[in-house]
């Protein structure tokens, strides 16, 4: 039973130093590659980076919280070019000195003329910040509309500025303990407006980002170091290789290099986890290539059979036929050793057939030679009127099987004979033989030059070879391939049983 491929011993380098070396530069294959996917994905996912707060359901007000993942965002904000957005910023700090004016309020306590200047100023702020819409620098406008939303549900009005004003209000405040007002804002509110962010701008008009930086010292440097070593290593053991040629056979290395497209990364890492022997990729490879084969195999072999087919019927339909028959001639077939390759295979089987195959079938000759004699003489030594008598009947086949044996053993000494003398190597002979292909092929193409032999036999080979394509590659395009995939499972997998016939 076939083993499957993944299961056999992947080449390991000779050096243990070496197959080290690969394992390490795989596993940080692996560490850049999360890199590249956190760098990537980092600015469109920064407000969960930010709250660590994870929303299951949208629609729905649940929220889990993950603290236990450190705040990241004082790192990567400086290397994404990412800054506190000015207003929004300000917002956040005038509402913390209203928090810190407002601490310790209870309801029915009068307010004093600096918390009420607090209030009339965060409401005023809280208007503006409606109205400018400073999330849409982000891109997240989406942010801002919640907001709204939220005040609107708190304050069960139409208006969010309304809300504000009626939430931040002196009646509100001496009905309602500012304890449940600073939750409300601290938990739906300032979370939503620490997201915003302006981002910088570089000289070539794009966003900030300085990761390729640390991707070209910590990473592109150590596999443009490995894939020189690479190279070296192969020019060793192919000595005779080029610079160049050994590069470019790393091409699949090419992703690590390119600071565009790092997605493509995925592919290098993989073949280099399992080139170093720490993953087996192949079980992947086989079930991806099942899939393309069994979507792709009945297409691919049409169109190759159709181009086979329209082929020979274009070849066919020539009026250069006849001369491509005569280019057939062993004297325009010359190799290089001199050697007629159609003579020449005449010299070989000759023999082959005539003193090894034909004496073996002497009693099947003998056989049908007899049955063939006796059917000829039938009517000619015993008349009709005494073919009743046996005797006469056992006489007359036993004439006819001795006349076949005569004449066959005849014919296969002749055979053999001749056989004999195509083995030997005779100039004469093989002139001879040349010359008798020749003739062939000439008077083959002679007839069909002449009368309507020509033109009938390529219009019926064409009606065949167009009845062919209707009929079988039809048969092929219903038949499917999913019993094929299945006959090679059956053959590659260990254990496997044959599929039994419905």
């Amino acid at each position: 039973m076939a083993r499957p491929r993944w299961h056999d011993a992947l080449p390991q380098p000779s050096s243990r130093i070496a197959l080290v070396w690969d394992r390490f530069v795989a596993i940080w294959a692996v560490v850049n590659l999360v890199c590249v996917a956190f760098d990537i994905t980092y600015v469109p996912l920064r407000t969960f980076w930010l709250q660590r707060n994870l929303y299951p359901i949208p629609s729905v007000p649940l929220v889990v919280p993950l603290h236990a993942i450190p705040d990241l965002t004082p790192w990567v904000d400086p290397i994404k070019g990412i800054e506190a957005h000015r207003e929004t910023q300000a917002y956040l700090d005038h509402f913390q000195q209203l928090d810190q004016a407002l601490m310790g309020h209870r309801a029915g306590q009068p307010l004093s003329p600096l918390q009420q200047q607090l209030l009339q100023r965060q409401v005023r702020l809280t208007g503006q910040m409606i109205d400018t819409n400073p999330f849409l620098a982000s891109g997240n406008s989406a942010t801002l509309e919640k907001i709204k939303n939220r005040l609107r549900q708190r304050a069960d009005l139409d208006s969010a500025k309304q809300s504000a004003d009626l939430l931040l209000s002196d009646r509100r405040l001496r009905n309602q303990d500012w304890s449940e007002q600073r939750r409300f804002w601290n938990r739906q509110v300032l979370p939503l407006v620490a997201t915003n962010y302006w981002r910088s701008i570089d000289d070539n008009g794009r966003p900030t980002d300085h990761f390729w930086r640390y991707d070209l010292v910590l990473f592109q440097s150590v596999f443009a170091l490995d894939i020189l070593l690479r190279a070296v290593r192969l020019r060793r053991r192919l000595p005779g290789l080029r610079w160049r040629e050994a590069l470019l056979r790393r091409w699949i290395d090419l992703p690590l290099l390119l600071p565009f497209w790092r997605w493509l990364r995925i592919a290098p890492v993989l073949e280099r986890l399992h080139s170093s022997g720490l993953i087996t990729v192949e079980p992947l490879r086989a079930v991806v290539s099942r899939g393309v084969v069994a979507l792709l195999a009945v297409e691919l072999f049409e169109v190759l059979a159709l181009q086979l087919i329209d082929g020979l019927q274009q070849l066919i339909r020539s009026r250069r036929w006849p001369s491509r028959i005569r280019a057939l001639r062993s004297h325009q077939t010359v190799v290089s050793n001199d050697e007629r390759e159609l003579v020449e295979l005449v010299r070989i089987w000759g023999p082959l057939l005539l003193v090894q195959v034909a004496p073996r079938l002497a009693p099947e000759l003998q056989g049908v030679l007899g049955h063939a004699l006796q059917q000829s003489l039938q009517g000619a030594m015993v008349p009709p009127a005494l073919r009743q008598l046996q005797p006469l009947l056992r006489v007359e086949q036993g004439l006819s099987r001795q006349l076949a044996g005569g004449m066959v053993e005849s014919l296969l000494d002749l055979t053999r004979t001749t056989g004999e003398r195509l083995a030997r190597r005779d100039d004469q002979q093989l002139e001879l033989l040349q010359h008798c292909v020749d003739r062939f092929w000439e008077e083959l193409a002679s007839a069909l030059e002449q009368g309507p032999v020509l033109e009938r036999s390529q219009q019926l080979l064409c009606t065949f070879l167009e009845e062919f394509k209707g009929n079988y590659l039809s048969q092929i395009s219903r038949a499917g391939i999913e019993g094929l995939i299945d006959e090679l499972d059956q053959l590659t997998v260990k254990g496997g049983q044959p599929a039994r016939e419905p």
